[in-house]
């Protein structure tokens, strides 16, 4: 007789017990808007400490937006070189400072902040370069509104979970994991997966005998059993 599936565990479980392991996240936000709207473009297929350099370097080179707005993409990929991928994100960068600075005669992203929440996440998503991980670090981040950032560490725990289905694209994530959490829950659980993925839930190595959500994790309890082959890994844009 087949082994019954593990039970799926709730977000609010998932929580307490990753929050168990690696202790409440306080909450932080990252700045304005518009300030989490390039770094997070720049983190993209990148380290947070590649990213957070070459946005340092930035504003070291351009202190002001209007500053980025009047550089050439050229300059900007040279200041920005140190984070990797710079000569993508530099066009990305420039055209994305432009289209705010056009639509909101200015780079006040206040805005987002009045917006229904479907209405912001759109607004933000029109911009050059901007998917739906990089509108909801703003959103969650920024301006504390209940939305969930779905990177690769998020990504990858949550199929292992079952908690979405193993070929769901990066980008429907989103969604299909905002509607089983509450508003309060986005920050905890975005943290905690985070966490989690980098110090457990590794990709290709992962520690299921020492995860507390073994017992809720189909794929941990198929790599303990040594059977079958484990989930790909995923890289949301």
């Amino acid at each position: 007789m087949p082994k019954a599936r593990p039970r799926t565990l709730t977000p609010a479980e998932i929580i307490e017990r990753l929050d168990a392991l690696y202790g409440i996240p306080p909450w932080r936000p990252h700045g304005d808007a518009m300030t989490e709207l390039v770094l997070t473009l720049l983190s993209q297929n990148t380290s947070d400490r590649n990213s957070g350099r070459a946005f340092a370097r930035l504003l070291e080179r351009y202190p002001t937006w209007d500053e980025v707005l009047a550089a050439s993409t050229a300059e900007i990929q040279d200041a920005i070189a140190i984070g990797g991928l710079a000569p993508t994100k530099a066009p990305r960068l420039k055209a994305l400072v432009a289209e705010v600075a056009a639509r909101r005669r200015g780079f006040d992203l206040s805005n987002l902040e009045e917006l229904p929440l479907d209405e912001a996440k759109a607004w933000l998503r029109e911009l050059p370069g901007v998917g739906p991980k990089t509108a909801a670090c703003v959103l969650l981040f920024a301006l504390g509104r209940p939305a969930l950032p779905v990177d690769t560490h998020v990504y990858r725990v949550a199929r292992r979970l079952g908690l979405i289905p193993p070929k769901m694209p990066a980008d429907q994530a989103h969604a299909a994991l905002e509607a089983q959490l509450t508003p309060e829950q986005m920050y905890p659980f975005h943290i905690a997966l985070i966490k989690h993925g980098r110090r457990l839930c590794d990709a290709q190595r992962p520690r299921c005998e020492a995860c507390p959500l073994l017992e809720g994790c189909p794929e941990g309890q198929i790599r303990v059993a040594g059977r079958g082959a484990p989930l790909g890994d995923g890289a949301p844009a």
